[in-house]
């Protein structure tokens, strides 16, 4: 699975992409929230930047939840809210 990190997020956790190894997730269903768990095993800065409320997601540049379901194949993007004006 691709991992595409935007702004704050990138510059916080010092990656803008990763692959993922869908199978460090256990299950055949995932969903977001289970894997932001895991990488909030990475240690505390990962946990501030990924459980901040703030931090929007897409899959498959289609806007998500934590509840919304992963695969494999899924592109995972993690940003924080974009205002304009």
């Amino acid at each position: 699975m691709k991992i595409v990190y935007f702004a704050r997020l990138r510059e916080a956790l010092g990656v803008d992409t990763e692959e993922f190894d869908f199978a460090l997730l256990a299950k055949e269903s995932a969903t977001v929230l289970d894997l932001k768990t895991a990488l909030s095993e990475r240690g505390e800065q990962w946990q501030q930047a990924l459980n901040d409320r703030k931090v929007l997601v897409a899959i498959d540049q289609e806007y998500g939840s934590d509840d919304s379901e992963i695969s494999q194949s899924s592109e995972v993007a993690f940003f924080p809210p974009v205002t304009g004006g």
